[in-house]
């Protein structure tokens, strides 16, 4: 394999909509196939995801209860260089704001520096709320009317817990990693999920790529991506070690995990989702 690309649109999506990671997919392979590098390629994927409404990351993310829609995006490459965003409001693409925290000295902007760091940087304003995301919040608003509350703290039952993602390897053997959300609905105001924080939602190093996606609170517990990479490092297929890092879990909590190395590609879920592969 002289490069490779895995998109996935979150766990809990339904299959049906893989046209969309398989789109993600495709635009990177592009690059990738262009002699492009892997974190422009993983970056270019998620981009593809933000902007389908379908899933919530960018446009069409889950608005809170206050009527924001709040994103979370990270960038990470093979040579530990790192980028990500939390409470990122109003600005369409999170994760190519994402990848130019990776070109200062930080690695993660929250809020309204991350705001300021967006708009300094020339994303202009950009409201990602659509007709579907309020009718989703509209629905959520009245399941708490009629008392349908979540089990706080441990037993979610989450309306969204979706997240998209992608790897990527390139020619030169170089890997990248990049997520995004738009978190998860109920949440308490300043609620941030696995993606910004390395090592949870994503993580790319010399041995390979791995991203996750599920309810951010149990993939923070086992700092998953980076847990699944270890077991890449140790000798473990990417398959293998999606599959290892989907067995820590109890099949009850929404999780799933994509990664890729030298061998190949792995895709391992507790639920349904959407996901693409493509490679040379």
């Amino acid at each position: 394999m002289k490069w490779g690309v895995v998109a996935h649109g979150g766990a809990g999506s339904p299959s049906s909509l893989s046209d969309g990671p398989a789109a993600a997919a495709a635009a990177a392979g592009r690059l990738l196939g262009g002699g492009g590098g892997a974190v422009d390629a993983a970056t270019e994927a998620n981009r593809v995801l933000e902007d389908d409404e379908r899933f919530n990351a960018g446009t069409g993310s889950v608005i809170r209860m206050d009527g924001v829609a709040y994103m979370d995006a990270a960038v990470m490459d093979s040579e530990e260089g790192c980028g990500a965003v939390a409470y990122l409001t109003r600005t369409r693409n999170p994760v190519l704001v994402a990848r130019r925290v990776m070109e200062t000295p930080h690695i993660l902007l929250v809020a309204d520096g991350a705001l300021d760091f967006a708009r300094k940087c020339g994303f202009g304003d950009y409201d990602p709320q659509t007709e579907r995301s309020r009718s989703r919040l509209e629905k959520g608003l009245l399941d708490f009317k009629n008392g349908k509350r979540p089990e706080w703290p441990r037993n979610w039952k989450h309306y969204e817990v979706d997240t998209v993602g992608a790897v990527a390897m390139d020619a030169r053997g170089r890997f990248a990693a990049a997520g995004s959300t738009g978190g998860t609905f109920p949440a308490l105001r300043g609620r941030v999920g696995d993606i910004a924080m390395i090592g949870c939602g994503i993580y790319a190093g010399r041995n390979g790529a791995v991203a996750a996606t599920g309810i951010g609170e149990e993939i923070i517990r086992k700092v998953l991506s980076l847990t699944v990479y270890r077991f890449m490092e140790e000798g473990m297929s990417p398959q293998e070690a999606v599959d290892r890092g989907i067995s820590l879990y109890d099949r009850s909590v929404s999780v799933g995990i994509i990664a890729i190395n030298r061998d190949g590609t792995g895709i391992a879920s507790t639920t349904e989702m959407a996901a693409a592969a493509l490679t040379d």
